[in-house]
């Protein structure tokens, strides 16, 4: 199934879009797509099944963001942790992936025309090279996009990418790059996989579940987190539209908050350091590609 549809929201749905867009709406939500596998045990389908309807369902939830100006969705897809399970699960996830990453460079006048950027986020080395390679095509070839931001979270825990950030900063501050004045919260946020975005405004789980998975721990520390019961094949529109609304009702309270943090700057050795950082991305991904 394509990354991309067409809207098709009923009238009532267009509705409630049009007087959500009234209030404040989130320009950033990241979703945990949990109970894939507890979908297919009920449907008694293969897990693979399972999660293939779930990708699917991703496709779908895409498109409602966009109808609602939600302009930057990241998604939680593969954990570091799912390398635990069966190889049989793992090995069919990584095709699934293929396959999907596969169909989106097949798609890529659709994803220029919508001016979307794709990021995955996470330890990429840990995957096989043809997947690497076909992640780091996607990401080269959206990078200039602006107008709206998909992040797929694969091979992905928040331990791991704190970890990593650390090891960057650390690493610099011994080849004499930074000072310890130099670093504080911000050069730790700007150091994560996720430096170019804001931190979500909505944080959404699916199937019940009311825990946070290793999933965005630091940047979601002021969201709004909603957790729904519904497996997340079973997700809906209604379900982001409840959650959208409930985030409105909560919006002031979360703005204060956020408005009382500080804000430290960076140093002229911070902002070269990330310069370096970003500069290391890229050209990582091109070396992968050629590969």
């Amino acid at each position: 199934m394509s990354w991309f549809r067409d809207s098709s929201l009923s009238w009532a749905q267009l509705l409630c879009v049009r007087i959500l867009k009234c209030g404040i709406i989130p320009q950033h939500a990241a979703f945990i797509m949990d109970g894939n596998r507890r979908y297919a045990k009920q449907n008694n389908v293969k897990k693979i099944e399972g999660h293939s309807k779930g990708f699917d369902k991703l496709s779908e939830t895409l498109q409602w963001c966009l109808d609602l100006g939600i302009s930057e969705v990241t998604v939680y897809a593969f954990s570091i942790e799912n390398f635990k399970r069966s190889k049989v699960e793992v090995d069919d996830l990584l095709e699934l992936a293929r396959q999907k990453f596969q169909r989106l460079l097949e798609e890529k006048q659709k994803i220029m025309e919508n001016g979307v950027r794709v990021r995955v986020i996470g330890n990429i080395s840990l995957l096989p090279l043809d997947l690497a390679k076909l992640i780091a095509e996607v990401e080269l070839l959206t990078k200039d996009n602006n107008k709206a931001i998909l992040n797929v979270a694969f091979a992905y825990t928040a331990r791991d990418e704190i970890t990593e950030a650390f090891k960057r900063i650390v690493g610099a501050q011994q080849l004499s790059d930074l000072d310890n004045s130099d670093v504080n919260v911000h050069l730790l946020s700007q150091s994560l996989y996720t430096r170019d975005s804001p931190y979500p405004d909505l944080y959404i789980r699916t199937s019940g579940e009311k825990r946070l998975s290793d999933f965005l721990l630091y940047q979601s520390s002021y969201s709004y987190l909603h957790f729904s019961n519904v497996l997340w094949p079973d997700f809906t529109v209604w379900h982001l539209l409840a959650a959208v609304f409930h985030y409105q009702r909560t919006y002031p309270q979360l703005a204060r908050v956020r408005a009382s943090l500080p804000s430290p700057g960076l140093s002229e050795r911070a902002v070269k350091f990330l310069q370096t950082v970003d500069e290391d991305h890229w050209s990582t991904a091109a070396r992968t590609l050629s590969a």
